[in-house]
C-alpha cells in the first residue's frame, strides 16, 4: 500500500503524561512518555500513514517559552521542506496549545502541506485516555489531500479547528477547545471540511539567529484596577503590552494617561477584550493615547502577533 509519510513532532504535554493510577486524571506527570510510546498506543495509524517520529523536546506546556516556539518552528519547517513528507503532526500540551498554534500559523510555510496540532486532556495512563484517538485523527487529517493550504490546524475531540483562532474554553472537558466565531473548519471520522482551502499569505520569516522573541506582557484589567502594573511592565523592559479589557476593549479613564506615557516611551499598547468572542474596533481613544485595537484577536493571539511584529521591526 502506497501510504503518505507524516512527520510526527512530539513536545510532551498531557498526551504524554503518566499517573500512578489509571483513574487519576489530574495528579499526573506531563511529558513522561516519548513519541514512540504514543505511536505504540495507536496501531491503527499504520493503516493510514508511515510516521517518522521525532522528540523535539519534552515539556509541560505551561513552561513553554518563545525559545521553544522557535525550536519547534524550525523543526516543523525542516519537515515541511522534506519532499518525502506529506504533512506534519505536532503533539502538544493543552495549556498553551492555542498560543503555539497561532505562532506556527504565522511563521510556517504550510501553503502546500498540512500542519496539525493535537494533544489530550487526560494522561496516556488514564482508563479513558483521549490522546490515542486525537493522535489517530490528527494523522488522518495530515494525510488527507484536502488538508493542504488551510494553515495550521488543531485536531481535538473529532473537530478540526483553525490554529489562528482556536482557544481553550474549558479547564478539563474533553472538548476543551473552541473554534472562534467562524466555527470549526471541519471534522474527522472521516475527514471532511466545510469550505474550500483559500489562498494564504506568505509566512513571516524568522531570523536564523533569533533565540527568543521580544517581551510582550498581558494585563487583565478589572473594574477599578489602577494602572501601576502597566507602569511596572514598562519599567521591567516590556516592549509591548496587551490590555485584556472589558467589553469592546473599553479603556478605563484612569488608564488614559499611563497608556499615553507608555506609548511615548516606545512601548506598543494593544487594546484587546476579556470577552470570549468579538471584535475590538478602532476608537478615538487610540488616536488620543497611541494604542491600537486587537480586532478579532484574543489577548493571547494579539500577544503573539505583536511579538512577531516587534521581531520584524528589530530586524
Amino acid at each position: 500500500m502506497n501510504l503518505p509519510t507524516i512527520a510526527l513532532l512530539a513536545t510532551g504535554g498531557t498526551i504524554a503524561g503518566s499517573a500512578t493510577a489509571a483513574t487519576d486524571t489530574t495528579g499526573y506527570v506531563a511529558a513522561a512518555l516519548g513519541a514512540d510510546a504514543l505511536l505504540a498506543a495507536v496501531p491503527a495509524i499504520t493503516t493510514v500513514a508511515r510516521v517518522r517520529a521525532r522528540q523535539v523536546y519534552s515539556i509541560d506546556s505551561k513552561d513553554i517559552s518563545s525559545a521553544h516556539w522557535l525550536t519547534l518552528a524550525r523543526a516543523a519547517q525542516e519537515a515541511l521542506d522534506d519532499a518525502a513528507v506529506a504533512g506534519v503532526v505536532i503533539t502538544h500540551g493543552t495549556d498553551t496549545l492555542e498560543e503555539t498554534a497561532v505562532f506556527l500559523d504565522r511563521t510556517l510555510d504550510c501553503r502546500h502541506k498540512p500542519v496539525v496540532l493535537t494533544g489530550a486532556m487526560r494522561p496516556a495512563t488514564a482508563l479513558s485516555a483521549d490522546g490515542p484517538m486525537n493522535l489517530y485523527d490528527a494523522v488522518c487529517a495530515a494525510a488527507h489531500p484536502d488538508s493542504a493550504g488551510r494553515g495550521v490546524l488543531v485536531c481535538f475531540n473529532r473537530l478540526l479547528l483553525q490554529g489562528a483562532t482556536v482557544h481553550k474554553r474549558h479547564t478539563s472537558a474533553l472538548d476543551a477547545f473552541g473554534p472562534g466565531e467562524a466555527g470549526p473548519a471541519g471534522h474527522t471520522g472521516p475527514v471532511r471540511y466545510h469550505a474550500p482551502a483559500w489562498q494564504r499569505p506568505a509566512p513571516q520569516a524568522l531570523p536564523r539567529d533569533a533565540e527568543s522573541l521580544p517581551r510582550v506582557d498581558i494585563l487583565h484589567v478589572g473594574a477599578g484596577m489602577p494602572a501601576d502594573l502597566l507602569e511596572y511592565a514598562v519599567q521591567r523592559g516590556a516592549r509591548g503590552v496587551i490590555l485584556a479589557l472589558p467589553g469592546n476593549g473599553s479603556l478605563p479613564e484612569p488608564w488614559h494617561a499611563p497608556v499615553a506615557r507608555a506609548v511615548a516611551a516606545g512601548v506598543r499598547v494593544v487594546r484587546a477584550t476579556r470577552c470570549g468572542n468579538g471584535n475590538v474596533s478602532a476608537h478615538h481613544i487610540d488616536q488620543q493615547c497611541g494604542s491600537t485595537a486587537a480586532g478579532p484577536l484574543t489577548p493571547a493571539a494579539a500577544r503573539i502577533a505583536l511579538m512577531l511584529d516587534l521581531l520584524a521591526d528589530h530586524c
